[in-house]
Formats: structure tokens, C-alpha cells, sequence
């Protein structure tokens, strides 16, 4: 009977493919000092700028889902950043896809990032711009 009435799969559509696995990179020669974190995050933030949520045509950053940025003497970046909201389609793809601009920049030896929902994002995280961008009055 199981023939007669075959149930509909979802076989049809291909696997997306795997993200690229990040390359390693060697360690710095020489520890980080504040003038250079200071570059760096400033990079970063920059970089930052260059990722965008697909259905909100502002970048990650001026939305505000970039919540803390930490990075060691050594050149390991950990990154702190929500999501629009935990059902969000990008979910599985966008903590890659910022690892991926991050890891390249110069004295960035390694890069992490965590998806926290705590504190839960609001629109009120928005900077100016993308409010302004959105057209989201105060």
C-alpha cells in the first residue's frame, strides 16, 4: 500500500555544499600591543561592514547583531553577535560567513564566533544609519 501513495521527499533538491574548512595560519612572532588590537578591531569592524543579513539590506554591524569583540595578544578574534531572531535562515551560514572575512585580515591568527540570544536583539540595537537607511523613526 506504501507504493500506492508514496509520501513527497525532498530528494530532489541538492545538498548545498560545505563551507570551505578556514585555513590555519601560523602564530604571530611577537604578542599584539594595544596601538595594534586597536588597529585591528578597527579592521574588523570594517570588515564587519561587509556582511549583510540577506532580507535586511544593512550590514550586520549597523544592525546591531555584532555584540562583543575580543581580541588576545596572540591574534585570536573572538566574536560575539545574535541573530535577527532564532529562527532566522541564515542562522547556519552567517557566523561563517563572518569568521571568513575576519580570519583573513592581517595579525588575525585564529577567529571564533558565538550566536548568544541573550540579551535578545531589538530593533533599538539599530544605529543611526540603519535606522535612518530603514527608514525607522525613534
Amino acid at each position: 500500500m506504501a507504493d500506492r501513495f508514496p509520501l513527497p521527499v525532498d530528494n530532489d533538491k541538492p545538498a548545498p555544499p560545505a563551507p570551505e574548512p578556514l585555513p590555519t595560519k601560523p602564530p604571530l612572532a611577537q604578542p599584539l600591543v594595544a596601538e595594534e588590537i586597536a588597529k585591528l578591531n578597527t579592521a574588523i569592524i570594517e570588515a564587519m561592514h561587509k556582511v549583510f543579513d540577506p532580507e535586511i539590506p544593512v550590514n550586520i554591524y549597523e544592525l546591531g547583531l555584532i555584540y562583543d569583540i575580543t581580541i588576545a595578544p596572540t591574534g585570536s578574534v573572538d566574536i560575539r553577535m545574535t541573530l535577527t531572531s532564532p529562527g532566522c535562515p541564515v542562522a547556519g551560514t552567517l557566523p561563517g560567513e563572518v569568521q571568513r572575512k575576519v580570519l583573513p585580515l592581517d595579525n588575525v591568527t585564529a577567529t571564533k564566533v558565538d550566536v548568544i540570544w541573550d540579551p535578545p536583539w531589538t530593533p533599538a540595537r539599530m544605529s543611526e544609519a540603519a535606522k535612518l537607511q530603514l527608514g525607522i523613526d525613534d
